[in-house]
């Protein structure tokens, strides 16, 4: 069975868009992925288009192969946009052969190791803050993260992660220099955004109550000077892990080895060469995999070096159902799962925008034994809805 067409679709999806893979074989079977150029990676879809070339007449179950080929072909710009295109094709391949055998993709993966995977609801207070035209109720002051912890809680969840916000003038904004929002290319940490920090966390864990973990994301927002000022402003705190993006992992090491919390990280990484060496100086104690970007096959390899090394895994997941049923077929089949990101949050449209939602109960997530990833793009709600410009983190912080 070959390859016969590969196209991209897109669509809005309010402050950004959402984009797929629809790869068709020659008996007419359809293999989706989903992916993102919207998280600082514009072009992806071009970089699709112009490999599916090498990738139209080649047999579907040859994913391995194709990768690759594809590698090779572009091993002098690898990894960045080009690798997460490889990523996009890998999974849109995994989807049509495991449709082709009548299975659920984790059978290709080795098969489940288990069947619930523990969610934590990530971007808690943030898209209400961030978003407020597309998340209700929006959020404007430390009563709301209150009320949104106390919401996690309630609606069964055990974990929540948010990100850094200052609250001041009567008002609330988002705080990340490291995408540009506001312009600090120093990303210096001052009293004002430790004080924030703090009064932000102890709102969610006054909603939340004892039992919910908080995870804290930092993103690239500080330099390692400014990672340990947060660490130590918030070291009496009860903290599930400290999310933290640098490109140098002595720098991570240096971080961990000062810090009261679990650190995670990772999760902008391409490649099992890029983790390697955030393994080998112990930089991270979970290793965040994009199984998005990497592709979920080549996410496996990433996901057994670390176990090798004694680190657990967590996938980076916040876009939409499909990507979020990818991960999860990842998380499914990997025995180093520490736990599963995912967006509660949703807009309005998303359930038209694909056939099936994530089973989600009790904050958990329990894998259906459909063919495939178990859900796919509804392809006339996502032609019915256009793509809109501007749209993504490549927008913030515009003027």
């Amino acid at each position: 069975m070959k390859v016969r067409a590969i196209e991209t679709l897109h669509c809005d999806a309010g402050w950004r868009n959402y984009h797929f893979v629809k790869l068709t074989a020659e008996d007419g079977i359809v293999g989706w992925s989903e992916f993102d150029e919207g998280f600082g990676s514009p072009g992806v879809s071009a970089a699709i288009e112009k490999l599916a070339e090498r990738v139209v007449g080649c047999s579907v179950g040859a994913h391995e192969r194709i990768y690759a080929d594809l590698f090779c072909a572009t091993r002098p710009a690898a990894g960045g946009v080009v690798g997460e295109a490889l990523g996009a094709l890998e999974n849109a391949l995994l989807d049509a052969k495991a449709k082709a055998l009548g299975v659920p993709c984790y059978e290709l993966l080795g098969g489940k190791v288990r069947d619930r995977i523990r969610l934590y609801w990530s971007h808690c207070a943030t898209w209400r803050i961030n978003h407020p035209d597309y998340y209700k109720p929006a959020i404007t002051d430390l009563d709301g993260a209150r009320s949104i912890g106390a919401e996690v809680r309630e609606r069964g969840f055990t974990a929540l992660k948010t990100n850094v916000f200052i609250y001041e003038d009567g008002g609330v904004t988002g705080w990340r220099p490291g995408f540009g929002a506001p312009f600090e290319p120093a990303r210096n940490v001052d009293r004002k955004v430790l004080r924030n920090i703090r009064a932000h966390l102890e709102a969610m864990r006054e909603g939340a109550g004892p039992d919910i973990d908080i995870l804290l994301d930092l993103n690239f927002n500080c330099s390692t000077e400014g990672y340990l000022k947060i660490l130590r402003e918030i070291r009496d705190l009860d903290i599930f892990w400290v999310e933290i993006d640098t490109r140098n992992p002595k720098a991570m090491a240096h971080i961990r080895r000062q810090s009261p919390h679990p650190i995670s990280g990772c999760e902008t990484l391409m490649g099992l060469r890029s983790f390697l060496p955030y393994f080998e100086q112990e930089a991270v104690d979970v290793a965040i995999i994009d199984a998005v970007w990497n592709g979920v096959w080549q996410g496996l390899k990433c996901a057994s070096c670390a176990e090798a090394y004694e680190i657990n895994v967590a996938p980076h997941n916040f876009y939409g159902h499909l990507c979020s049923m990818i991960n999860a077929h990842f998380a499914a089949a990997v025995p180093n799962l520490r736990i599963m990101e995912i967006d509660i949050d949703r807009i309005p449209w998303d359930e038209e925008l694909f056939t099936h939602r994530p089973p989600i109960e009790d904050g958990f997530l329990t894998l259906p034994d459909r063919p495939g990833w178990g859900t796919e793009p509804n392809e006339e709600a996502v032609r019915a809805r256009p793509p809109k410009e501007s749209k993504g983190l490549l927008h913030y912080g515009k003027a």
